[in-house]
């Protein structure tokens, strides 16, 4: 997922956020990268008490609905991390054609 760095100011209210793969690559379209994504969220709920009200998650980017003090620093480490995890089950998994693309 591309990195921007969401601006967020008013904490108590629910924001409408979007992430994209870079160059829209296809990669939710694996069933483990889209259990990555939404482990990623149940940690956030239950650890940063981030209130996830709606998401939508499809094959090349995922949007969500979200609340919390310290948003934009969780949603900056949510998509650092999940990157990461998504790049190495990729790597394992043998999709070497579009982790070149990535």
């Amino acid at each position: 997922m591309s990195r921007t760095r969401y601006r967020i100011f008013a904490e108590e209210h629910p924001y409408f956020l979007t992430c994209t793969v870079i160059a829209w690559l296809p990669v939710f379209t694996q069933p483990q990268c889209v259990e990555i994504v939404l482990e990623s969220w149940r940690f956030l709920q239950r650890e940063r008490e981030v209130r996830i009200f709606g998401y939508v998650i499809l094959e090349n980017h995922l949007h969500w609905i979200a609340a919390a003090e310290g948003l934009s620093e969780y949603v900056g480490r949510f998509k650092s991390y999940t990157a990461r995890r998504i790049i190495n089950e990729l790597a394992q998994r043998g999709f070497s054609t579009l982790l070149e693309e990535l």
